[in-house]
């Protein structure tokens, strides 16, 4: 069972900001595999490490959220940026989602932080602000089909099966929102809710915006 695709029908704009991202985190994958464990311990997010020195770190809750830690973690990710992403930037508008994504992952990244303060493993990955993207999806589309490849046939599924199946997939990348060189890593569990939360909150504060704006 494989999604390849959503109902596009309604869509009214060219989701430029998502295809921008998915463009931007296979880039940095590939520079990222280039450059190695030394490339991952410099630009990765170290919870310890940012809380000794937040001011020199800062650039690294930006630069982790592009990074993953293998390619099933990666084509998981984009797979699900690819099918989702667009519905939920042409509902918002480009600037808005992409401050939307950014706010989703950054949130993600301080969830993980709360309960790993001490650690120095390297976090990384798009997969806390993905969750955000699902979770505005799952608001703004509640009836949502997306199409899967099973077998040979296409058929339409239920938008929260789909959504499901990516969190089983965060499960059997290995890896999650997390990597690790030196140390053990796992699954970045809190990463993801507080991006899903954060998606949330914000789809509301987004939606209510725009309803306020139609009505004057």
């Amino acid at each position: 069972m494989f999604p390849i695709g959503d109902d596009n029908s309604s869509r009214r704009t060219v989701p430029l900001v998502t295809y921008a991202l998915l463009a931007l985190n296979i880039l940095f994958f590939f520079v990222e595999l280039s450059g190695g464990d030394a490339f991952i311990e410099q630009w990765a997010f170290v919870p310890s490490r940012f809380l000794a020195n937040p001011g020199g770190d800062f650039v690294t809750l930006l630069t982790s959220m592009f990074m993953h830690a293998g390619w099933v973690h990666l084509i998981g990710n984009m797979l699900y940026l690819w099918i989702f992403g667009d519905n939920v930037e042409d509902r918002f508008g480009h600037i808005k989602f992409l401050a939307f994504y950014l706010l989703c992952g950054l949130a993600a990244t301080f969830a993980q932080l709360v309960f790993s303060m001490d650690s120095s493993i390297p976090n990384l990955g798009a997969s806390g602000a993905i969750a955000g993207v699902l979770g505005a999806y799952i608001l703004l589309f509640p009836q949502g089909k997306v199409k899967v490849l099973m077998g040979r046939s296409v058929v339409p599924m239920p938008a929260l099966v789909v959504i499901g199946l990516w969190i089983v997939l965060q499960l059997f990348s290995g890896m999650g929102s997390i990597a690790s060189t030196a140390q053990t890593g796992g699954v970045a569990y809190m990463a993801h809710i507080g991006g899903f939360i954060a998606g949330f909150v914000l789809t509301f504060v987004l939606r209510g915006s725009q309803k306020a704006l139609t009505a004057r």
